[in-house]
């Protein structure tokens, strides 16, 4: 698998996720067999969250992460960890340490007192003492229940929590996962005034599939007194690195496509789904494509693709082609 190097990182291009799933015991060890498969085939981007299976999904990579490093088969070094804050959890809410509209719309949260407990929390079920990346899960949500103003006030605030986390080691960077449009000229403005350059908002998490192409073809960044310009360049302007989620629109990218989508591709990558992997991986300015994976055998399935060479820039812009 073709690796990349980011912020002093090495990134594969694929990484696995653990967001769907019943809360059961079934469940939890498809992720703890989907994760050692992952890391033993050549994945070493983890993508979680509290939120996810109400935990259970972190304390299965945790139990996944704990018996591969015992048997010797990875370093903790060799992973790059990432978990997310934002949506309340229940039985997982630090109700004594929050004020009165900390929480918006009964579902989030950007107090300062909320990220530093959840990321402990995180911690702790993924048995770890640091992340590799902390992210504040889709912030946007904020902005229907409070004005721009106060939403900006918010983020400052939390950002200038993710800075005191690196400090106290808890966390290497922080970043945003956003489903929604996000002005990063605008969070970079904010991160700089609290940490200056070497502040530590380095990564950016969004959708990015066949379907969803706007980071890549929407002119939406603000860029100061120039034309506005997609967010991959406005990130590569700014030093962020961009991690594409959504790989596989859970499972919704079985149809809709144009039919001459196969021909583009390798005979080796017989299925929608590897193909479907092997556009986004091979998008300009993103670093890693997350794919959510329960069963090893979608693993093995979803790594064939990690053999073939991503498309070069052309051969990726001529999908676009009418």
């Amino acid at each position: 698998m073709l690796p990349y190097r980011a912020q002093g990182l090495t990134l594969s291009s694929l990484g696995i996720g653990a967001y769907l799933g019943p809360l059961n015991d079934e469940s939890d060890r498809g992720y703890i067999s989907s994760i050692r498969t992952a890391l033993r085939q050549g994945i070493n981007v983890i993508n979680t969250l509290l939120n996810y299976r109400h935990q259970q999904s972190e304390r299965a990579i945790g139990r996944a992460l704990e018996s591969l490093q015992q048997a010797g088969e990875i370093t903790r070094s060799q992973i790059v960890l990432c978990s997310k804050a934002g949506y309340v959890v229940p039985q997982a809410i630090p109700t004594e340490s929050l004020l009165p509209g900390d929480i918006v719309g009964k579902s989030h949260c950007l107090a300062p007192a909320f990220l530093t407990d959840q990321i402990k929390r995180s911690l702790l079920n993924l048995r770890v003492s640091k992340l590799d990346v902390f992210y504040i899960h889709n912030p946007e949500t904020q902005l229907a229940f409070i004005d721009e103003t106060e939403f900006y006030k918010r983020i400052s605030i939390a950002f200038a929590t993710c800075e005191e986390l690196v400090a106290a080691g808890k966390t290497a960077f922080y970043g945003i996962a956003a489903w929604d449009g996000i002005q990063l000229a605008r969070l970079v403005a904010l991160a700089r005034e609290l940490g200056g350059a070497k502040h530590h908002f380095r990564f950016a998490q969004l959708p990015l599939n066949y379907f969803m192409v706007e980071a890549i073809s929407a002119r939406n960044q603000n860029n100061g007194e120039r034309p506005p310009v997609p967010l991959v360049e406005a990130a590569d302007a700014f030093g962020i690195t961009v991690i594409g989620s959504a790989t596989l629109l859970q499972g919704r990218f079985a149809s809709g496509l144009p039919e001459d989508f196969p021909n583009k591709f390798s005979d080796l990558l017989p299925t929608q789904a590897q193909r479907t992997i092997q556009f986004a991986r091979s998008t300009p300015g993103i670093t890693t494509s997350l794919i959510g994976m329960s069963k090893p055998e979608r693993v093995s399935e979803n790594m064939k693709v990690a053999a073939i060479t991503p498309f070069t820039d052309t051969e990726y812009y001529s999908f676009f082609k009418r």
